[in-house]
This record gives C-alpha cells, structure tokens and sequence, in this order.
C-alpha cells in the first residue's frame, strides 16, 4: 500500500494530538471519569491511531513515528482495559463523599427494612419495660441501666471527678472496637437469608425501646436526650446501614426471581457490601469519639440544650449527606 506520507501525518496529527491530551489527562488524575459521549470518542480515536499504525507497518524509514503511535496505542489499550483497576486505587475522599452514599441509596430499601425492624423492637422494649419493671434485667446488658433512671442521674449531675480523665483515648476505642464488632456480625448474619440480621436489629431495637421508657417515665427526657443524641444520631443510623448491607447479603442469597448463579450474584453485591461496613466503620470512629469525648459529660459541665443540639445537626447533616443526589463524574 503506497500513501503520501507527508499529507497522511498532516491529517491525522490533529487526532493523535487529542487523544494524547486525553490520555494525559487521564494519567494526571486517576480518579477522573470520562461521560458517555466522552468514552465514545475515545474509543474511535484509539481504533482510529489503532488503524494508522497498521498503514505505517510498511514505512520502515520512519521508526520515530511508529514509535510515537506504538506508544498512544500502548496507553490507550491500557486506559481501555484497566478502568475497573483504576476505579480501585485509593481515593478515600472521593470514595466516602460519593461511592458510599450513592452505595446507600441504591439499596434503600432494605435500609428501611431495617428501620422498621429496629421500631418494632423499641415498640416491644418500651412495653416490656412499661408493663414489667423487672424485664430490664432481662432486656438490658449494660449493668449501670438497671437501677433507677433517677438515681444515675443525681450521680451524674453531681459527680465530683471525671471518671474518664485520662482515659478517653481508651474508652473510645474500645467504644469503636466494639461497635464495629457488632456491625459486621449484623452484616454476617445475613448468610441466614436475612433472619440473624433482622433478630438482631429487633434486639438492639428492644434495648433502645426499653432505656428509652425507662427514663421519660422517670421524667429524665432531657438527660436521655442529652446522653443519647450526641453520639446516637450518628451510632444508630451506622447500626441500621450494617443491618441494611446484612439484608442484601440475604436477599442476594434467596435471589428470589433471579435466575443468575448464586456466585455471579454474590460478585455483582460484594463491592456495595464492602463499601457499606467501611462506611458503617467510619460513621462509628466519629460516633466513638463523640460519646467519650461529649455524652459522657452532663449539665452543669455541659448543659443538656448544647448536646442535644449538637446532636440535631450531626442528624441532619447526616441526612443531607447519605440523600443528596450524586451526579456523575465527568472530565473537565
């Protein structure tokens, strides 16, 4: 095949130009994504120098050029080929701030799944409590909320040190240890269909109900709001995102109208599971930190209208930040 090489590289420079800039472009910012339009484009464009390669086969008198369209073709096939890879290299910000909620909000359902089973455990709690003081003993595994809402209270108002002085690095830690502990067995429990998942969501649901009763009839409302809100805002929704990665794992099993094998099925949820119970982990850090460093101290160190406040805007923060919509990312 004989072409006229000078005019040849005269029209086609303009498109290896451009898909050098791409490329560039590209390798700059590993987390950048090109939109549809964007891919289309980039796709002729390496078909197309993909072509001009294979026309300047015959040209041996001009290596540089081969080289310089060996070397576009190489980056280009590996941009093609390796943006699954790409989409996995560490971007912890971009991750958390987009991958995570937008994670969420494709599976919302269950979330609320699981709010309802949490309600219907604090519904059963409440009673429980209401009808039979000493269920507490039974409901509640934390020793220090089985004697009177009242006399804890008094405790705490008039303590004359602070309990956790010089060990809330500790305290927290243990706090989040704990924490996520109990998020990834939310999560795991859902290799039972789901069942284990929504038992424990309705336990920790009767734990919640049961305090909560406790205290507002002993007429300790602001206490409880006070203790609870800083950290609760943030620890509860976590609890509830774990049971919600729990029942897609469950739902993924059944695979109720789904005729994929379980396997594929198993390796199309696996990224939104993980990115799930990081993000549950996460929330739990800040959760962990907040009750040792604020719940844990009451009016008069900290009056009980500054936590629950605080609390207030944790919540809706939270709220705005796991609703509002992700648009898609695209080159600049």
């Amino acid at each position: 095949m004989i072409i006229d090489l000078p005019r040849f590289v005269s029209a086609e420079r303009p498109a290896w130009t451009e898909l050098e800039r791409v490329l560039d472009r590209l390798e700059a910012d590993p987390a950048r994504r090109l939109s549809l339009d964007e891919l289309t484009r980039f796709h002729f464009l390496y078909q197309k120098i993909s072509a001009d390669l294979a026309r300047l086969a015959t040209f041996a008198a001009e290596p540089e050029l081969s080289r310089y369209l060996e070397s576009l073709t190489a980056r280009a096939y590996a941009e093609i080929h390796e943006t699954r890879a790409r989409g996995l290299r560490l971007a912890p910000w971009t991750w958390f701030t987009r991958h995570f909620p937008a994670t969420f909000q494709r599976h919302v359902r269950q979330f609320w799944l699981a709010c309802l089973t949490l309600a219907i455990g604090a519904a059963f709690g409440g009673v429980a409590v209401r009808a039979d003081p000493e269920a507490k003993e039974a409901l509640l595994p934390f020793s220090h909320l089985l004697g009177s809402p009242q006399e804890r209270v008094a405790h705490e108002e008039h303590a004359k040190r602070d309990r956790l002085h010089g060990a809330k690095a500790t305290f927290s830690s243990q706090l989040m240890t704990n924490n996520v502990r109990v998020s990834i067995l939310t999560l795991a429990m859902g290799v039972t269909w789901g069942v284990g998942t929504l038992l424990l969501l309705f336990y920790n649901g009767a734990i919640l109900g049961a305090v909560v009763v406790d205290y507002v009839f002993a007429g300790q409302s602001a206490f409880l709001l006070g203790w609870l809100m800083p950290h609760g805002v943030i620890e509860i929704p976590a609890v509830l995102i774990a049971g919600q990665a729990g029942l897609l794992l469950g739902k993924t099993l059944i695979g109720r109208g789904d005729r994929t094998p379980l396997r594929e099925r198993l390796r199309g949820v696996g990224g939104d599971l993980t990115t799930l119970i990081f993000g549950v982990a996460l929330l739990l850090v800040w959760a962990g930190l907040i009750e040792s460093f604020l719940s844990q101290y009451h009016q008069p160190i900290v009056p009980y209208a500054v936590k629950i406040a605080f609390g207030s805007v944790e919540l809706v923060l939270l709220a705005i930040f796991l609703s509002r919509k992700i648009p898609p990312r695209t080159t600049s």
